[in-house]
């Protein structure tokens, strides 16, 4: 009763090992834009993290899981005054709480569907949270709204060292790293608790784990209740990082971005997730960056590039980006014998 590759084996564990290493020390080696564009790549991991939990654990596709990324932008938007930066000690609770809490609502709907109908289901109530916002002027309409400060991380008014704040890019790039750590380590420790082996025994046989007495709506609802908020963690975060939030990071192609992410790194073993959000997200800027070829702008159909490199990895590497490093590992090692 596994996912795809819940036991990392020793070859990619040394490789998420460096690849941390390398998070550590990249803010000594990168620059100002480099370093701001690492800080969104994490964001967008413990985006897909928190999708990860629905798609690759409890086997729960939902094709509106942007919905709660953007519910705690807009929270920090509609918390943060115009004049002054407030606290992100109680803003980010705050914030992930409306994300959960909408999630709640939402799922106490969706989750009694199953298949496709869950799919469809997501999305549509997705596309109404959109309409919401992008059609109301007071909610900020089609143009979104700003956030004129980032929150302060002061302690109390006490500030113990002049960095100690968000508006210092690296300052929040460690926040960012700090935050998709802890998301990890919890959701790995999660994964093998008690409830996460009821999710994965739920995406396994619903029907079996119903009939040995589990109440597979509840442990669904809580799933879908703490991806959603796990996703208001990543929404706050971008709110933060970039000052503004519009309805596009509701949108059905937020929510297909998050889905590729996954698939992208490997399903079930949240980190997976992590290297897909940051293969997605640089592979992003390279197909966005091709050049001009006689009369045809090849970086303007970044999409058509991005669709034919998901479908070649799915076809080949069926368990992502994480699959080929143990495949490979594993061929290594045969060949050593």
């Amino acid at each position: 009763m596994k996912a795809n590759l819940e036991v990392l084996p020793r070859g990619v564990q040394v490789a998420l090992a460096l690849g941390l290493v390398a998070l550590v020390a990249f803010p000594f080696t990168g620059t100002d834009f480099y370093v701001q564009m690492v800080t969104r790549m994490m964001i967008m991991a413990i985006f897909a993290m928190s999708l990860d939990l629905l798609q690759g654990v409890s086997g729960l596709v939902s094709l509106g899981h942007a919905a709660y990324f953007g519910l705690a932008g807009y929270a920090l938007a509609f918390l943060m005054p115009q004049g002054e930066a407030v606290s992100l000690w109680w803003t980010l609770p705050l914030a992930v709480l409306a994300s959960g809490l909408g999630a709640l609502i939402i799922g106490f709907f969706v989750v009694r569907t199953h298949g496709i109908y869950f799919i469809m289901v997501t999305m549509a109530f997705a596309q109404m949270v959109f309409f919401l916002f992008f059609d109301n002027k007071l909610l900020g309409g089609s143009d979104g709204l700003y956030i004129n400060f980032k929150p302060t991380i002061a302690l109390f008014g006490w500030t113990p060292f002049a960095w100690w704040d968000l508006d210092n890019k690296h300052t929040l790039y460690y926040f960012t790293l700090a935050v998709l750590l802890v998301v990890y380590a919890f959701l790995r420790r999660l994964l093998w608790s008690p409830f996460g082996r009821a999710l994965a025994g739920i995406r396994v046989n619903e029907h079996r784990m119903r009939a040995m007495g589990f109440g597979t709506f509840r442990y669904k609802l809580t799933a879908f209740t703490l991806a959603g908020a796990l996703a208001g963690l990543a929404g706050y975060l971008w709110g933060t990082q970039t000052g503004y939030i519009n309805p596009e990071l509701m949108g059905f192609h937020m929510s297909a971005h998050g889905i590729m992410m996954v698939i992208l790194g490997g399903m079930g073993n949240f980190a997976g997730a992590i290297v897909g959000a940051f293969a997605f997200e640089y592979l992003l800027h390279v197909f966005k960056d091709l050049p001009r070829i006689g009369s045809v702008n090849l970086g303007k159909h970044w999409q058509l590039w991005m669709g034919l490199f998901i479908v070649l990895l799915v076809t080949f590497a069926p368990r992502g980006i994480l699959g080929l490093v143990e495949r490979f590992g594993k061929s290594r090692k045969a060949g050593d014998e």
